[in-house]
């Protein structure tokens, strides 16, 4: 059967005509890029004719759409439509540090000491004499960040909101801030340094102020920084449930010489991590302590690939305060850092050269019948130089 793009859009108007606004959100996937840019083309063309409100959100990274649907059915026997999924909601992965600290009055805690334990930990400072990061983007999808903070008004660059694409990516959550601090902050006064502190980073805000967001906005921030030409990209963020739209985004990233850094999960499990992290083109992210062991929040897998300092992390918030948090969210950061010291060494390194690069250099943990890794920053700068690019 052959089907017109025009008649296509008609039937996904009537699929669309009654779906509640924000529950039954569908991720439709076209067969190839022809008939996806077909469709799309057609839909703006007509769209000004058809009755209602509904909006599509393009996936060109994926050749898919996404959108309100009431039902599926006429639309899943379209010769050239791939599959139809749920756009289904994830969080991002951070709980408040088990002492409740709020944010504080705007001041470090210590006067003298503005380097968190957790960047202390991973050996960052002894590494800035050879990489601070420098000329490396990193896009941090997430809730936003504080672009006033002033421990992060050198290394904020442009980025995009996805939730309002009229509005700045400003934080409304503060898990942005939180996040972007660890990974790039610097101060020469009272504030904070971070992992990288001469990284730039570019915010995609996708979460909104509850730290929610549908897989279909991360797949277009993941776009964003592929076409913005991101090298890394911070995922502080995951699901339980398996996503054929999101994998092939990554997978479209990763061949794409990014990048991509998630956090496992904070439910305590063993054997098993969320999506993202799951998937093997990503550097899946657990957590350690200040003692040097697996954080009791953190998931527990062999598909974890590193671990990094996730417990009562120091770092910057909102409206030029600071703020400690626990999770894998935090952990994730201090790798991401650390692939930012390891691509300003040497850039052009592939996704799987800079993964072996860090497991390879990496710290073992003491922990009986489990090989745990911990990243360390001077080691992997170190190691840079002992192995051969691999190249894109």
């Amino acid at each position: 059967m052959t089907l017109k793009p025009s008649t296509f859009v008609e039937w996904l108007h009537v699929s669309m005509t009654g779906a509640q606004r924000a529950e039954r959100k569908h991720i439709i996937h076209f067969s190839d890029r022809h008939h996806y840019e077909a469709c799309i083309r057609q839909w703006n063309e007509m769209r000004q004719s058809l009755a209602g409100r509904n909006k599509i959100q393009p996936l060109k990274i994926i050749n898919a759409i996404s959108c309100s649907l009431s039902n599926t059915d006429k639309l899943s026997s379209i010769p050239f439509i791939k599959s139809i999924e749920s756009d289904t909601k994830m969080r991002v992965h951070a709980v408040r540090a088990a002492n409740g600290a709020q944010p504080s009055d705007g001041s470090i805690r210590s006067g003298a000491a503005n380097i968190p334990w957790g960047i202390k930990r991973i050996h960052a400072p002894q590494a800035w004499n050879k990489s601070k990061g420098e000329r490396i983007r990193i896009g941090v999808i997430d809730t936003g960040a504080d672009y006033t903070h002033p421990d992060l008004r050198h290394c904020l660059s442009y980025g995009v909101n996805l939730l309002n694409r009229l509005l700045m990516p400003n934080d409304d959550n503060g898990h942005g801030t939180h996040i972007a601090g660890t990974i790039a902050a610097s101060s020469r006064q009272h504030g904070i340094t971070g992992v990288a502190p001469r990284a730039m980073i570019h915010p995609v805000k996708a979460f909104d102020h509850q730290g929610s967001a549908y897989v279909s906005d991360i797949i277009s921030g993941i776009d964003w920084c592929v076409q913005n030409e991101m090298q890394i990209i911070n995922m502080s963020f995951g699901m339980r449930t398996y996503s054929k739209a999101l994998e092939t985004a990554i997978r479209n990233a990763y061949h794409a010489g990014v990048i991509v850094v998630a956090s496992s999960g904070n439910e305590g499990k063993q054997a098993t991590i969320d999506y993202p992290a799951r998937l093997r083109q990503v550097i899946a992210v657990g957590a350690t302590t200040k003692r040097g062991r697996i954080a009791p929040f953190s998931n527990v897998s062999k598909s974890i690939d590193i671990y990094a300092p996730g417990e009562k992390i120091y770092s910057t918030w909102l409206r030029g305060k600071y703020n400690e948090l626990s999770g894998t969210s935090m952990a994730t950061s201090h790798v991401t850092g650390v692939v930012a010291l390891i691509l300003s060494r040497k850039a052009g390194l592939s996704p799987l050269h800079v993964k072996s690069i860090i497991k390879k250099n990496a710290k073992i943990l003491p922990k009986p019948g489990v090989s745990i890794k911990e990243v360390h920053a001077l080691r992997a700068v170190g190691g840079v130089a002992k192995t051969a690019s691999t190249g894109r």
